[in-house]
Formats: structure tokens, sequence, C-alpha cells
């Protein structure tokens, strides 16, 4: 079979899948239920429990309607839930690309696109969302030198659109820590830094954008091995997500917890560090 050159990967689950998946996991737990009493109660498959309960598959209708008699949930919380069902098989802007792009990354798109704020911190590149796009294609060309022009040209793209979060009507909310090496090291040549640097000082002004430096001065700190993203969500049923890249090329998205509150402020407290002035970028 001739091959079609496309890799092909497994689409990341909707927010509203995981949200669904965390809910129905505190619902059983909830009404003093193990997975095996479930079984017994409603004749659904055990690995399906499983596999829902982890939004690693989308529930059917009487399914989930099964679940929650079981559970005991109200009418009108059962009607909030087979809504959140209904909406789970919903995409945003970016479905197209899912084909090309890494199940973390696609995750971290889908969560940024439904995020009522996030915090980053950046220690070798501008954050992508403060990216221009020619920086954005230098730096994907350099990281990644054998890439062939669709996917950087995709690459680019989704980089681009990921921005529209910060100029919808209600702006996502973005406190960004960059490392002075992300901001003194030459991406593109002198002119593509140049237009980044303006950029950044743009940004800075808007009311919803804040964007720090962390200084050469602030020495070794939690933020260095990679990059780090925390989520915050406008829904009480949405806990935090955290999103880390390391150095090593090692993505991971999870929920987050306290200790990745102590790690932000332990960078954010290090910006306070003294350092030689910056020359390249006042923020």
């Amino acid at each position: 079979m001739e091959s079609t050159g496309v890799v092909v990967r497994k689409m990341a689950p909707t927010i509203r899948l995981r949200r669904l998946a965390g809910e129905l996991r505190k619902l059983r737990i909830g009404a003093g239920l193990k997975i095996e009493d479930v079984v017994k109660q409603t004749q659904i498959d055990q690995s399906s429990i499983y596999r829902i309960e982890r939004a690693l598959t989308r529930p059917q209708r009487r399914t989930l309607t099964a679940l929650l008699n079981l559970y005991g949930v109200p009418a009108e919380r059962q009607a909030t839930l087979l809504n959140w069902l209904k909406e789970s098989n919903q995409q945003g802007w970016f479905r197209v690309y899912e084909p090309y792009l890494p199940e973390q990354y696609q995750a971290l798109i889908a969560f940024e696109y439904e995020a009522e704020s996030l915090q980053t911190y950046e220690s070798m590149f501008v954050p992508g969302l403060l990216q221009t796009e020619a920086y954005a294609r230098a730096l994907i060309k350099g990281v990644v030198p054998a890439i062939d022009e669709d996917d950087l040209q995709r690459r680019v793209e989704v980089r681009m659109q990921r921005q529209s979060v910060l100029q919808r009507p209600i702006p996502m909310q973005l406190w960004a820590l960059v490392d002075e090496a992300a901001i003194r090291r030459v991406v593109g040549g002198s002119d593509v830094m140049q237009e980044q640097m303006r950029h950044l000082l743009e940004a800075a002004a808007r009311p919803h954008i804040r964007l720090q430096v962390v200084p050469f001065g602030a020495g070794a700190h939690p933020g260095m091995p990679g990059s780090f993203i925390r989520l915050d969500f406008a829904d009480q049923f949405d806990a935090p997500m955290i999103y880390t890249d390391s150095m090593a090329g090692d993505a991971l998205f999870r929920p987050g917890f306290d200790g990745d509150i102590e790690t932000w402020e332990k960078i954010q407290l290090c910006r306070h560090r003294r350092s030689t002035p910056m020359t390249c970028v006042s923020v």
C-alpha cells in the first residue's frame, strides 16, 4: 500500500470530555461504589467504565444516563452533564491540524482555547503566545532543521492561531515569565529579533498581559529544566492544568497541584534579584 506520508496520531480528548470524566469518577466515589459494583448493577463492561472515567472514550448517551441514575444524580444536574456529553464532541479551530500534532500538544491547545488565564515560564524561547510569525518560523526551523516546508508552515499556522485567545472579546489573562537568555538569543537575525522585541513591548502594554524577565543574576531556579505552563478555567468544575516541556523534549500535561503553585512563586520571586541592565528589551 502506498504511504501518504502523514503520521496519524491519537486525538486528544476535549476539555468537556475530561471534565465529564472527572465528574463521573467523583460521583461514583461519592456514591460509595467501586467499579466492580457499577458493573454488577449496570452490566456495563469494566474496561468501558475505566476508559470513560479517564476520558479515553466518549460514552453513549444511554450509558451516561444509566451511570447518573445509579449514582443518584438529580434531574437538573443530569441535564448539565448530558449537555457536557453533547459538547464533548466539539473541536476547536485546530481540528484540521490534529493528524500532525502530538497528543500532548493537542491537549495543550484544547485547554488553552478554554482557559480563562495562563501563567507561563520559558527558559529558552519567547513564549509561543507572544511570538511573531517570523520568529516562530526561524525558531521551528532552527530546532528542527530537517523539517519539510509543509510541516513548517502548519506549525507556524498553529502557533499564530493559538494567539487568538489574546484577541477575543474577553481575552485570556496572560502572565509570562521569560528567562533573560530567551530575550538575548538572536533567532532569525537582527531584523527578526527587533520585530519580536517591539511585539513584546506592545504586548506588555496591554492590560491583560503581564510580561516579566527573570535576569541572569537570579542564578539557578526551579524553572531552568524547561517550559512551565499553568492554565486556570472559569468553570468551578475545571481544576487547573499543568503543561511542562523539558529540555529533553519530554512533554507532560496533567492536573495541577499545590506544588506547582510553589514552583511558580519561586520562579516569579527570582525576577527581583539584581542583574546587569537589560539592553535589548525592557518590560
